[in-house]
């Protein structure tokens, strides 16, 4: 394996025997070190095989201007998600993932710390994905010795969370257009003006995203206490038939069927959105 550019002491571009271009990550791989030379497979750390020219450039300018440490906890950080999570995680999440820590870390050394309005909704649906953040605030405590806030764990949850969607182009296609009937469905029932720059219609598309995910391959999820189903169900008794279109459309486009659950679940978001937006007139 040849290198074709040397990005910086930590980082290098090569080309391997199947003449397959990737970029390879490692303390001091590149130190001393020029076109042509063979890789010292010993300091790989981390191979990405499927950047494109464009990703190469970015991923280059983060290993420009950030400390090859957070590269390191980054990958760290990754590696326990993927064994945690049992599946591979998309390549866009080292550049993600490293660049918000990069930021995290000015931050809250300037003592700066940003609260995630997604916290509950992360903490509770995707609980997971949060113990991941919760381990990877411990592996960045272990190599910085700072103290990360809970809204950080939940940070890097949803990079993690938006890894795992990792759609074909064709489930991609499927998951926009079922976004928008839904919110159209909400739109109608209610008759009004969803404000798309509003922080509740963040918060339903993100949870639409993984509810579809879901839908399309049939996977479960149960979180809810019946007690507290009951009540929502009779608070908000007109979010609530929404929900019961949504439901059905779902059931109509998928193979999934839709549990009381998640039924509860988007009761919630819905009453959230249709108090956030405005009537039509």
């Amino acid at each position: 394996m040849k290198i074709t550019r040397v990005i910086n002491n930590n980082v290098v571009a090569a080309v391997n025997e199947q003449n397959q271009e990737l970029v390879l990550m490692g303390s001091g791989i590149g130190f001393q070190k020029k076109i042509g030379d063979e890789i010292d497979l010993a300091k790989v750390e981390k191979k990405f095989a499927r950047f494109d020219d464009k990703q190469i450039r970015y991923f280059q300018r983060l290993a420009e201007e950030i400390p090859y440490e957070y590269m390191h906890m980054a990958n760290e950080i990754i590696s326990y998600a993927q064994i945690s999570l049992n599946k591979e995680l998309d390549e866009n999440i080292y550049i993600a993932l490293t660049d918000h820590l990069n930021f995290a870390i000015k931050r809250i050394r300037q003592g700066i710390a940003l609260t995630n309005s997604m916290l509950w909704e992360i903490k509770h649906y995707y609980n997971h994905e949060y113990r991941i953040g919760k381990e990877a605030i411990a592996i960045i405590k272990r190599h910085t010795g700072l103290e990360m806030p809970d809204d950080e764990a939940s940070f890097i949850a949803m990079h993690i969370l938006n890894s795992e969607l990792n759609l074909d182009m064709d489930h991609s296609r499927m998951m926009t257009k079922i976004i928008q009937d839904v919110l159209n469905i909400v739109k109608y029932h209610f008759n009004i003006i969803i404000d798309e720059e509003s922080l509740d219609y963040e918060r339903f598309v993100t949870h639409l995203k993984f509810f579809v995910q879901r839908a399309m391959k049939e996977q479960e999820s149960r979180i809810w206490d019946k007690n507290l189903m009951d009540l929502i169900r009779a608070q908000y008794l007109d979010a609530y038939d929404c929900a019961g279109k949504i439901a059905t459309y779902i059931e109509r486009t998928t193979p999934y069927v839709v549990l009381e659950e998640e039924m509860v679940y988007l009761t919630v978001h819905i009453q959230r959105l249709q108090k956030a937006s405005s009537k039509v007139q």
